[in-house]
C-alpha cells in the first residue's frame, strides 16, 4: 500500500467516527406515546394522566371523549375533536386519560402523538409517516392559538380536518385543546355597524373564524367551576390517596388563586400531600 492510500484510509475513518449514527427507526406500533417537534419524532415508554374515575366535575365531557377515543382506538367511525373553554378544566388531562384508559385494555390499538405547537406546517409529513402503520392515532395539539394576523395556519387546519389533498389519514384524528372555541382571537374591529345595531360579533363577521371550530365533529366545552364542582373535582383527587382537608381549607385555597378550577383543585390537592409527606402518582 503506498503512502498516499494509507493516508486515505485514516482520513476516511477518522471521518467515519465523526459522522453521526444513523437516526434510529421509530417503533410506531408499540409505544403509548410520540412527540413530533417537526423534524423528529420522541418515544415516550408511558403517558402520564390521571385515572379517568379521579377526574371529577367533567362528567358529561368524559363520557363524550371516551366514547369518541374508543371508537378512533378499534377503528370505528370517530370524530376530530376540540376541546375548547376555560382554563385548568381539564382539557389536556382528559385527552392522556382516555388514550391511558383505552391503552390499558388494548396497548396496540392506539398511539397518542402530541404535536408542538411550531410543528403545525410539517402535519403533512407526519400524516404520511402515520399512513403507513397499521395502528390507529389520536394525533393532539394542546393549547392552539394563531396570531390575529394568521390568515395561512387556519386554513391549512381546516384543509387538514376536512377536504385537503393532505387531509390527515384514515388510521388518525385530531384532538385540538384552545381556550376560545374559535381558536382565533375576536377582536373589536370584527364589530359590524352596518345595521345600525353596533352589534359585536355578527355572524357575517366571525363567520370565516367559526368555520374553523365547526370542522370539528366533536366540540366539547368546559366551563368554570361552581362551589360544589370544585369540592368534587379535589375529592376526585384527595380520596384516592386518603387525604384529609376540609372544605374551608379547599376552597380558601381557590379564593387565594382567584379560580376554581380542576387545576387549583390539583394544587391544592399537591399541597397536602407535601404536608403529610405522602407522594403522588402524577
Amino acid at each position: 500500500m503506498s503512502e498516499n492510500e494509507h493516508y486515505l484510509e485514516r482520513i476516511a475513518a477518522a471521518l467515519e467516527r465523526l459522522s453521526p449514527p444513523p437516526p434510529r427507526a421509530i417503533d410506531w406500533r408499540t409505544c403509548p406515546g410520540y412527540v413530533w417537534d417537526g423534524i423528529a419524532v420522541r418515544e415516550l415508554d408511558a403517558l402520564v394522566a390521571p385515572a379517568l374515575s379521579n377526574l371529577r366535575g367533567i362528567d358529561r365531557q368524559r363520557d363524550q371523549v371516551i366514547a369518541n377515543v374508543t371508537r378512533l382506538a378499534w377503528g370505528h367511525p370517530s370524530h376530530d375533536m376540540l376541546l375548547w373553554g376555560s382554563r385548568g378544566m381539564g382539557k389536556s388531562a382528559l385527552v392522556r386519560a382516555s388514550v391511558n384508559a383505552v391503552q390499558s385494555e388494548a396497548p396496540m390499538a392506539l398511539g397518542l402523538v402530541q404535536v408542538a405547537a411550531d410543528a403545525l406546517d410539517t402535519l403533512p409529513v407526519l400524516f404520511a409517516e402515520l399512513a403507513a402503520v397499521r395502528r390507529q392515532f389520536l394525533v393532539f395539539i394542546d393549547d392552539l392559538g394563531f396570531a390575529e394576523d394568521d390568515t395561512v395556519g387556519p386554513r391549512r387546519l381546516r384543509s387538514w380536518l376536512e377536504g385537503g389533498i393532505e387531509a390527515r389519514p384514515a388510521n388518525a384524528r385530531l384532538a385540538v385543546t384552545s381556550n376560545r372555541r374559535a381558536i382565533l382571537a375576536r377582536q373589536l374591529s370584527e364589530q359590524d355597524t352596518s345595521s345600525g345595531d353596533g352589534a359585536l360579533n355578527s355572524r357575517d363577521a366571525v363567520d370565516d373564524k367559526l368555520a374553523l371550530a365547526d370542522r370539528f365533529g366533536l366540540a366539547v366545552g368546559f366551563h368554570p367551576c361552581d362551589k360544589e364542582s370544585y369540592l368534587e373535582i379535589v375529592g376526585g383527587y384527595a380520596e384516592p390517596l386518603g387525604l384529609t382537608y376540609s372544605d374551608e381549607e379547599a376552597l380558601e385555597w381557590a379564593m387565594q388563586r382567584g379560580s376554581r378550577s380542576g387545576r387549583s383543585a390539583w394544587q391544592f390537592v399537591v399541597e397536602l400531600a407535601g404536608r403529610e409527606g405522602k407522594s403522588i402518582p402524577v
